[in-house]
Protein backbone atom coordinates (compact mmCIF):
# COMPACT_ATOMS: atom_id res chain seq x y z
CA UNK A 1 0.00 0.00 0.00
CA UNK A 2 0.93 3.19 -0.93
CA UNK A 3 0.73 5.89 2.02
CA UNK A 4 1.66 9.88 1.77
CA UNK A 5 1.32 12.30 4.93
CA UNK A 6 1.25 15.84 4.35
CA UNK A 7 2.89 17.52 7.05
CA UNK A 8 5.07 14.35 7.96
CA UNK A 9 7.46 16.44 10.27
CA UNK A 10 4.93 16.70 13.22
CA UNK A 11 5.89 14.70 16.41
CA UNK A 12 2.59 12.83 16.21
CA UNK A 13 2.76 12.33 12.01
CA UNK A 14 5.92 11.58 11.94
CA UNK A 15 5.47 8.70 14.30
CA UNK A 16 2.40 6.78 12.87
CA UNK A 17 4.47 7.45 9.16
CA UNK A 18 7.54 4.92 11.05
CA UNK A 19 4.61 2.35 11.72
CA UNK A 20 3.84 2.21 8.59
CA UNK A 21 6.81 1.80 7.12
CA UNK A 22 7.42 -1.16 9.94
CA UNK A 23 4.58 -2.47 8.76
CA UNK A 24 5.79 -2.79 4.87
CA UNK A 25 3.86 -0.50 3.41
CA UNK A 26 5.89 2.79 0.77
CA UNK A 27 5.99 5.68 2.57
CA UNK A 28 5.94 9.23 1.26
CA UNK A 29 4.87 12.90 2.70
CA UNK A 30 5.81 16.48 2.66
CA UNK A 31 6.34 19.46 4.60
CA UNK A 32 7.24 23.11 4.09
CA UNK A 33 10.68 23.34 5.79
CA UNK A 34 13.45 20.28 7.06
CA UNK A 35 13.81 19.73 10.34
CA UNK A 36 15.96 16.62 12.36
CA UNK A 37 12.42 14.36 12.26
CA UNK A 38 12.23 15.14 8.63
CA UNK A 39 15.95 14.39 8.23
CA UNK A 40 15.76 11.33 10.02
CA UNK A 41 12.61 10.00 8.33
CA UNK A 42 14.79 10.42 4.99
CA UNK A 43 17.53 8.11 6.40
CA UNK A 44 15.01 5.18 7.11
CA UNK A 45 13.61 5.29 3.23
CA UNK A 46 10.95 7.34 3.59
CA UNK A 47 10.61 10.03 0.16
CA UNK A 48 10.62 13.08 1.49
CA UNK A 49 9.05 16.43 -0.53
CA UNK A 50 9.90 19.92 1.08
CA UNK A 51 8.58 23.14 0.32
CA UNK A 52 5.45 24.46 -1.12
CA UNK A 53 2.76 21.63 -1.05
CA UNK A 54 1.67 20.74 -4.46
CA UNK A 55 -0.15 17.76 -5.33
CA UNK A 56 1.86 16.33 -7.96
CA UNK A 57 4.07 15.93 -4.58
CA UNK A 58 1.26 12.46 -4.20
CA UNK A 59 2.91 9.44 -5.84
CA UNK A 60 0.82 8.06 -8.23
CA UNK A 61 -1.90 5.89 -7.53
CA UNK A 62 -1.42 6.64 -3.72
CA UNK A 63 -3.73 4.57 -1.47
CA UNK A 64 -3.98 6.50 1.78
CA UNK A 65 -3.23 10.29 2.29
CA UNK A 66 -2.72 10.97 6.00
CA UNK A 67 -2.48 14.96 6.89
CA UNK A 68 -1.81 16.69 10.45
CA UNK A 69 -4.94 19.36 11.84
CA UNK A 70 -2.88 22.04 10.83
CA UNK A 71 -3.38 21.11 7.26
CA UNK A 72 -6.13 23.47 5.46
CA UNK A 73 -9.06 21.38 3.71
CA UNK A 74 -7.75 23.38 0.55
CA UNK A 75 -4.34 22.02 0.17
CA UNK A 76 -3.38 20.93 -3.13
CA UNK A 77 -2.46 17.18 -1.63
CA UNK A 78 -5.36 16.71 -0.03
CA UNK A 79 -7.63 17.98 -3.47
CA UNK A 80 -4.94 15.71 -5.24
CA UNK A 81 -5.65 12.60 -3.15
CA UNK A 82 -9.46 13.53 -3.74
CA UNK A 83 -8.67 13.12 -7.59
CA UNK A 84 -6.16 10.27 -7.24
CA UNK A 85 -3.12 9.70 -10.48
CA UNK A 86 -5.94 7.03 -11.61
CA UNK A 87 -8.64 7.12 -8.20
CA UNK A 88 -9.33 8.47 -5.26
CA UNK A 89 -7.44 8.03 -2.31
CA UNK A 90 -8.68 7.32 1.08
CA UNK A 91 -8.32 10.65 3.07
CA UNK A 92 -7.62 10.71 6.75
CA UNK A 93 -6.90 13.08 9.49
CA UNK A 94 -4.19 12.04 11.83
CA UNK A 95 -6.46 11.35 14.58
CA UNK A 96 -8.65 9.81 12.36
CA UNK A 97 -5.93 7.00 10.90
CA UNK A 98 -4.54 6.78 14.77
CA UNK A 99 -8.06 5.88 15.82
CA UNK A 100 -8.63 3.21 13.45
CA UNK A 101 -5.67 1.62 15.13
CA UNK A 102 -7.14 2.21 18.71
CA UNK A 103 -9.69 -0.41 17.43
CA UNK A 104 -7.69 -2.90 16.45
CA UNK A 105 -5.27 -3.14 19.72
CA UNK A 106 -5.78 -2.99 23.58
CA UNK A 107 -4.72 0.59 23.79
CA UNK A 108 -3.43 2.49 26.82
CA UNK A 109 -4.40 6.10 25.77
CA UNK A 110 -2.54 8.76 28.13
CA UNK A 111 -4.50 12.47 28.02
CA UNK A 112 -4.47 15.62 29.77
CA UNK A 113 -2.71 19.20 29.63
CA UNK A 114 0.92 17.89 31.12
CA UNK A 115 2.87 15.14 31.06
CA UNK A 116 1.33 12.88 28.54
CA UNK A 117 4.75 12.30 26.68
CA UNK A 118 6.20 11.05 29.63
CA UNK A 119 3.98 9.58 31.11
CA UNK A 120 3.09 7.62 27.76
CA UNK A 121 6.77 6.32 27.86
CA UNK A 122 7.02 5.39 31.03
CA UNK A 123 4.38 2.91 30.75
CA UNK A 124 6.05 1.61 27.54
CA UNK A 125 9.40 1.16 28.80
CA UNK A 126 7.47 -0.52 31.91
CA UNK A 127 5.42 -2.73 29.28
CA UNK A 128 8.56 -3.74 27.64
CA UNK A 129 10.97 -4.88 30.41
CA UNK A 130 7.40 -7.13 31.32
CA UNK A 131 7.70 -8.47 28.15
CA UNK A 132 4.18 -7.02 26.96
CA UNK A 133 6.10 -6.25 23.54
CA UNK A 134 3.85 -2.93 22.83
CA UNK A 135 3.46 -0.75 19.93
CA UNK A 136 4.25 2.72 21.53
CA UNK A 137 3.52 6.26 19.46
CA UNK A 138 4.29 9.37 21.29
CA UNK A 139 5.35 12.86 20.98
CA UNK A 140 8.78 12.83 21.67
CA UNK A 141 11.68 10.32 20.98
CA UNK A 142 13.12 8.15 23.17
CA UNK A 143 16.47 6.89 23.27
CA UNK A 144 15.53 3.10 24.34
CA UNK A 145 13.82 3.75 21.02
CA UNK A 146 17.18 4.54 19.50
CA UNK A 147 16.05 8.19 19.60
CA UNK A 148 12.76 7.42 17.91
CA UNK A 149 8.53 8.22 18.83
CA UNK A 150 7.96 5.07 17.50
CA UNK A 151 8.20 1.15 18.76
CA UNK A 152 6.30 -1.31 16.57
CA UNK A 153 5.60 -4.39 18.99
CA UNK A 154 3.84 -7.70 18.75
CA UNK A 155 0.91 -10.10 19.77
CA UNK A 156 1.81 -11.77 23.11
CA UNK A 157 -0.04 -15.01 24.40
CA UNK A 158 -1.71 -14.36 27.70
CA UNK A 159 -4.72 -16.11 29.72
CA UNK A 160 -7.36 -14.34 27.65
CA UNK A 161 -5.48 -15.21 24.23
CA UNK A 162 -3.16 -13.07 21.81
CA UNK A 163 -3.13 -9.44 22.94
CA UNK A 164 -1.11 -6.60 21.05
CA UNK A 165 -0.97 -3.49 23.13
CA UNK A 166 -0.74 -0.09 22.18
CA UNK A 167 0.89 2.76 23.86
CA UNK A 168 -0.55 6.44 22.68
CA UNK A 169 -0.64 10.15 23.72
CA UNK A 170 -4.39 11.13 23.60
CA UNK A 171 -4.39 14.90 22.65
CA UNK A 172 -7.36 17.18 23.29
CA UNK A 173 -6.71 19.70 20.13
CA UNK A 174 -9.83 20.14 18.54
CA UNK A 175 -10.81 17.37 20.42
CA UNK A 176 -8.57 14.54 18.54
CA UNK A 177 -8.87 12.16 20.93
CA UNK A 178 -12.92 11.46 20.45
CA UNK A 179 -11.50 9.46 17.72
CA UNK A 180 -9.90 7.24 20.10
CA UNK A 181 -11.26 3.74 22.05
CA UNK A 182 -8.75 2.48 24.72
CA UNK A 183 -9.38 0.34 27.02
CA UNK A 184 -7.35 2.66 29.53
CA UNK A 185 -7.37 5.86 29.90
CA UNK A 186 -4.56 7.52 31.87
CA UNK A 187 -5.53 11.64 32.38
CA UNK A 188 -2.46 13.41 34.26
CA UNK A 189 -4.33 16.48 34.75
CA UNK A 190 -6.94 19.25 33.26
CA UNK A 191 -6.27 22.84 33.20
CA UNK A 192 -7.50 26.28 30.56
CA UNK A 193 -5.31 25.17 27.33
CA UNK A 194 -6.32 25.28 23.18
CA UNK A 195 -8.82 28.10 23.92
CA UNK A 196 -8.26 29.14 20.15
CA UNK A 197 -10.61 25.65 20.03
CA UNK A 198 -12.21 25.32 23.40
CA UNK A 199 -14.54 28.12 24.70
CA UNK A 200 -13.30 27.86 28.63
CA UNK A 201 -12.28 25.40 30.87
CA UNK A 202 -16.09 23.75 31.42
CA UNK A 203 -16.20 23.50 27.39
CA UNK A 204 -12.76 21.46 27.75
CA UNK A 205 -14.38 19.07 31.04
CA UNK A 206 -17.66 18.55 28.82
CA UNK A 207 -15.15 17.13 25.85
CA UNK A 208 -13.07 15.39 28.06
CA UNK A 209 -16.44 13.28 29.51
CA UNK A 210 -17.38 12.27 26.22
CA UNK A 211 -13.98 11.35 25.65
CA UNK A 212 -13.76 8.96 28.55
CA UNK A 213 -17.40 7.57 27.18
CA UNK A 214 -15.48 5.53 24.90
CA UNK A 215 -14.20 3.39 27.58
CA UNK A 216 -15.55 -0.29 27.46
CA UNK A 217 -17.82 -1.10 30.29
CA UNK A 218 -14.63 -3.23 31.58
CA UNK A 219 -12.27 -0.30 30.60
CA UNK A 220 -10.21 1.42 33.30
CA UNK A 221 -9.86 5.30 34.11
CA UNK A 222 -6.73 5.95 35.79
CA UNK A 223 -6.79 9.76 36.53
CA UNK A 224 -4.91 12.21 39.15
CA UNK A 225 -6.94 12.37 42.35
CA UNK A 226 -7.48 15.91 41.87
CA UNK A 227 -9.28 16.07 38.66
CA UNK A 228 -13.05 16.03 39.18
CA UNK A 229 -14.80 14.25 36.68
CA UNK A 230 -18.09 14.07 37.70
CA UNK A 231 -21.22 13.54 35.61
CA UNK A 232 -19.20 11.29 33.08
CA UNK A 233 -21.13 9.12 31.24
CA UNK A 234 -18.95 6.03 31.69
CA UNK A 235 -19.47 4.60 35.22
CA UNK A 236 -16.62 1.68 35.24
CA UNK A 237 -13.76 1.15 37.02
CA UNK A 238 -11.59 4.24 38.25
CA UNK A 239 -8.24 4.25 40.18
CA UNK A 240 -6.70 7.46 41.34
CA UNK A 241 -3.06 8.59 41.59
CA UNK A 242 -1.76 11.07 43.97
CA UNK A 243 1.24 12.46 45.89
CA UNK A 244 -0.34 11.24 48.85
CA UNK A 245 0.49 7.84 48.15
CA UNK A 246 3.43 5.75 50.05
CA UNK A 247 5.20 4.93 46.66
CA UNK A 248 6.00 8.37 46.61
CA UNK A 249 8.99 8.42 48.81
CA UNK A 250 10.40 5.66 46.71
CA UNK A 251 10.00 7.22 43.53
CA UNK A 252 11.46 10.74 44.78
CA UNK A 253 14.60 8.43 44.95
CA UNK A 254 14.74 6.72 42.17
CA UNK A 255 14.17 8.66 39.45
CA UNK A 256 16.94 10.20 37.59
CA UNK A 257 14.34 12.59 35.65
CA UNK A 258 13.91 15.92 38.37
CA UNK A 259 10.53 17.47 39.79
CA UNK A 260 7.15 16.40 41.64
CA UNK A 261 5.48 16.55 38.12
CA UNK A 262 7.46 13.78 37.38
CA UNK A 263 6.89 12.09 40.37
CA UNK A 264 2.99 12.28 39.54
CA UNK A 265 4.01 10.94 35.75
CA UNK A 266 5.74 7.54 37.78
CA UNK A 267 2.72 7.32 39.78
CA UNK A 268 0.41 6.96 36.52
CA UNK A 269 2.50 4.37 35.02
CA UNK A 270 3.03 2.64 37.91
CA UNK A 271 -1.28 2.63 38.61
CA UNK A 272 -1.59 1.62 34.82
CA UNK A 273 1.33 -1.18 35.65
CA UNK A 274 -0.66 -2.59 38.38
CA UNK A 275 -4.27 -2.68 36.54
CA UNK A 276 -2.16 -5.10 34.20
CA UNK A 277 -0.97 -7.20 37.01
CA UNK A 278 2.68 -6.32 35.99
CA UNK A 279 4.77 -6.75 39.61
CA UNK A 280 6.16 -3.67 41.10
CA UNK A 281 9.84 -5.06 41.13
CA UNK A 282 9.51 -4.79 37.40
CA UNK A 283 8.09 -1.36 36.92
CA UNK A 284 9.83 0.21 39.85
CA UNK A 285 12.95 -1.26 37.60
CA UNK A 286 12.08 -0.04 34.52
CA UNK A 287 11.18 3.57 36.05
CA UNK A 288 14.45 4.11 37.69
CA UNK A 289 16.27 3.74 34.13
CA UNK A 290 14.36 5.80 32.37
CA UNK A 291 16.62 8.68 30.96
CA UNK A 292 14.20 11.04 29.69
CA UNK A 293 13.39 12.19 26.69
CA UNK A 294 13.79 14.51 23.68
CA UNK A 295 13.37 17.77 25.02
CA UNK A 296 12.10 16.49 28.43
CA UNK A 297 14.98 18.17 30.58
CA UNK A 298 17.59 17.04 28.08
CA UNK A 299 20.81 18.46 29.28
CA UNK A 300 24.12 19.03 27.39
CA UNK A 301 27.27 20.60 29.18
CA UNK A 302 29.25 23.13 26.98
CA UNK A 303 32.56 24.90 28.14
CA UNK A 304 32.64 28.53 28.33
CA UNK A 305 35.02 30.74 29.50
CA UNK A 306 37.28 27.79 31.32
CA UNK A 307 34.13 26.95 33.14
CA UNK A 308 31.42 24.02 32.80
CA UNK A 309 27.82 25.19 31.93
CA UNK A 310 24.63 23.24 31.80
CA UNK A 311 22.30 23.52 29.24
CA UNK A 312 18.78 22.20 29.60
CA UNK A 313 16.55 21.60 27.21
CA UNK A 314 12.67 22.08 27.76
CA UNK A 315 9.24 21.51 25.57
CA UNK A 316 7.38 23.50 28.21
CA UNK A 317 5.13 26.28 26.72
CA UNK A 318 2.54 26.56 29.26
CA UNK A 319 2.46 28.20 32.49
CA UNK A 320 1.44 25.27 34.47
CA UNK A 321 4.60 23.32 32.79
CA UNK A 322 7.26 26.50 32.60
CA UNK A 323 6.47 26.71 36.76
CA UNK A 324 7.06 23.14 37.43
CA UNK A 325 10.27 22.87 35.21
CA UNK A 326 11.83 25.93 36.76
CA UNK A 327 11.04 24.12 40.07
CA UNK A 328 12.50 21.13 39.04
CA UNK A 329 15.59 23.23 38.25
CA UNK A 330 16.25 25.10 41.04
CA UNK A 331 15.92 21.70 42.73
CA UNK A 332 18.30 19.88 40.98
CA UNK A 333 20.84 23.02 40.66
CA UNK A 334 20.16 24.98 44.15
CA UNK A 335 23.54 26.89 44.47
CA UNK A 336 24.30 27.78 40.35
CA UNK A 337 23.07 30.52 38.59
CA UNK A 338 19.84 30.07 36.64
CA UNK A 339 18.92 31.78 33.49
CA UNK A 340 15.73 30.84 31.29
CA UNK A 341 15.24 31.43 27.53
CA UNK A 342 11.71 30.72 26.50
CA UNK A 343 9.96 30.71 23.57
CA UNK A 344 6.27 31.72 23.46
CA UNK A 345 4.75 28.75 21.51
CA UNK A 346 1.61 30.31 18.71
CA UNK A 347 0.53 33.35 18.83
CA UNK A 348 -3.41 32.15 20.24
CA UNK A 349 -1.75 30.70 23.43
CA UNK A 350 0.39 33.49 24.69
CA UNK A 351 -2.74 35.82 23.41
CA UNK A 352 -5.21 33.77 25.75
CA UNK A 353 -2.84 32.49 28.87
CA UNK A 354 -0.77 35.79 28.99
CA UNK A 355 -1.85 36.93 32.12
CA UNK A 356 -0.44 33.28 33.40
CA UNK A 357 2.78 33.76 31.29
CA UNK A 358 3.42 37.50 33.34
CA UNK A 359 2.55 35.99 36.59
CA UNK A 360 4.68 32.66 36.16
CA UNK A 361 7.70 34.66 35.29
CA UNK A 362 7.12 37.49 37.86
CA UNK A 363 7.53 35.08 40.66
CA UNK A 364 10.28 33.04 39.29
CA UNK A 365 13.02 35.93 38.84
CA UNK A 366 14.79 36.98 41.66
CA UNK A 367 14.70 40.39 42.77
CA UNK A 368 17.53 42.91 41.30
CA UNK A 369 20.82 43.67 42.78
CA UNK A 370 19.85 46.27 45.28
CA UNK A 371 16.31 44.77 46.08
CA UNK A 372 17.51 41.27 47.27
CA UNK A 373 15.26 39.11 49.51
CA UNK A 374 16.86 39.88 53.27
CA UNK A 375 15.85 36.31 54.32
CA UNK A 376 18.07 34.84 52.16
CA UNK A 377 21.88 33.98 52.94
CA UNK A 378 22.43 33.02 48.89
CA UNK A 379 22.03 34.82 46.10
CA UNK A 380 20.83 32.08 44.59
CA UNK A 381 18.59 30.69 46.82
CA UNK A 382 16.16 27.97 46.13
CA UNK A 383 12.77 29.91 46.05
CA UNK A 384 10.73 32.96 47.75
CA UNK A 385 7.76 31.83 49.55
CA UNK A 386 7.75 28.37 47.99
CA UNK A 387 8.29 29.46 44.28
CA UNK A 388 10.54 28.92 41.52
CA UNK A 389 13.68 30.92 41.23
CA UNK A 390 15.90 32.33 38.02
CA UNK A 391 18.07 34.75 38.05
CA UNK A 392 18.06 36.42 34.22
CA UNK A 393 15.03 35.79 31.92
CA UNK A 394 15.49 36.23 28.09
CA UNK A 395 12.44 35.49 25.51
CA UNK A 396 12.46 35.90 21.77
CA UNK A 397 9.55 36.40 19.21
CA UNK A 398 6.52 34.20 19.23
CA UNK A 399 6.74 30.76 17.43
CA UNK A 400 4.35 31.00 14.72
CA UNK A 401 2.52 28.02 13.92
CA UNK A 402 1.52 27.20 10.20
CA UNK A 403 -1.99 26.73 10.05
CA UNK A 404 -2.98 27.78 13.63
CA UNK A 405 -2.87 31.50 13.67
CA UNK A 406 -5.06 34.02 13.03
CA UNK A 407 -4.26 37.49 12.03
CA UNK A 408 -6.24 39.75 14.43
CA UNK A 409 -4.84 37.60 17.23
CA UNK A 410 -1.23 38.12 15.85
CA UNK A 411 -1.66 42.04 15.96
CA UNK A 412 -3.01 42.07 19.56
CA UNK A 413 0.31 40.19 21.49
CA UNK A 414 3.67 39.93 20.84
CA UNK A 415 7.09 38.77 23.31
CA UNK A 416 8.06 43.01 23.77
CA UNK A 417 4.55 43.26 25.42
CA UNK A 418 5.20 39.83 27.32
CA UNK A 419 7.89 41.59 28.65
CA UNK A 420 6.68 45.20 29.26
CA UNK A 421 4.44 42.97 31.47
CA UNK A 422 6.24 41.45 33.34
CA UNK A 423 8.17 44.95 34.12
CA UNK A 424 11.72 43.39 35.83
CA UNK A 425 14.90 44.26 34.74
CA UNK A 426 16.19 41.06 34.95
CA UNK A 427 14.05 40.15 31.91
CA UNK A 428 14.71 40.98 28.15
CA UNK A 429 13.55 40.86 25.23
CA UNK A 430 15.57 39.07 21.94
CA UNK A 431 13.90 38.68 18.98
CA UNK A 432 15.63 36.01 17.55
CA UNK A 433 18.09 32.44 18.17
CA UNK A 434 21.43 33.76 16.96
CA UNK A 435 20.87 37.46 18.75
CA UNK A 436 19.88 35.21 21.98
CA UNK A 437 23.01 33.27 21.56
CA UNK A 438 25.43 36.12 21.18
CA UNK A 439 24.04 37.69 24.22
CA UNK A 440 24.31 34.39 26.20
CA UNK A 441 28.06 33.92 24.68
CA UNK A 442 28.89 37.66 25.83
CA UNK A 443 27.53 37.85 29.25
CA UNK A 444 27.51 34.12 31.03
CA UNK A 445 29.85 33.84 33.31
CA UNK A 446 30.22 30.38 32.97
CA UNK A 447 29.15 27.63 35.69
CA UNK A 448 25.45 28.95 35.25
CA UNK A 449 22.18 26.53 33.87
CA UNK A 450 20.51 27.49 31.19
CA UNK A 451 16.96 25.91 30.61
CA UNK A 452 15.94 26.76 26.83
CA UNK A 453 12.28 26.48 26.82
CA UNK A 454 9.45 26.38 24.01
CA UNK A 455 7.24 23.76 22.03
CA UNK A 456 8.89 25.47 18.98
CA UNK A 457 12.43 25.68 17.47
CA UNK A 458 13.92 27.37 20.21
CA UNK A 459 16.08 23.85 20.68
CA UNK A 460 18.21 25.20 17.63
CA UNK A 461 19.99 27.41 20.54
CA UNK A 462 21.43 24.68 21.72
CA UNK A 463 23.16 23.48 18.26
CA UNK A 464 24.87 26.94 18.65
CA UNK A 465 27.07 25.94 21.15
Amino acid sequence: MKVHFVGIGGIGVSALAQYYLAKGHQVSGSDLVSSEITDALKKKGVKILIGKHKAKNLPEDTDLVIHSLAIQPNNPELIGGHIGGHRMSTILSYPEALGELTRKYFTIAVSGTHGKSTSAAMIALILIKAGLNPTVIVGTKLKEFGDSNCRVGKPVRQAQGKIQYLVIEADEWQASFLNYWPKIIVLTNIEKEHLDFYKNLNDILKTYKKYIGHLPKDGVLIKNAKCKMQNAKWQGKIQNFSLQQKETKKLRKILKVPGEHNVLNALAALTVARILKIPDKISLNALSGYKGSWRRFEEKTIKLKAKNCKLISDYAHHPTEIEATLKATREKFSRRGIWCVFQPHQYQRTYYLFDDFVKVFKEALRPAQGEEDKSSSSPFATAREGKPQIDRLIITDIYDVAGREEKKIKEKVSSERLIKAINKPLAIYIPTIKKAADYLRKNLQGGEVVIIMGAGDIYKLCEQF
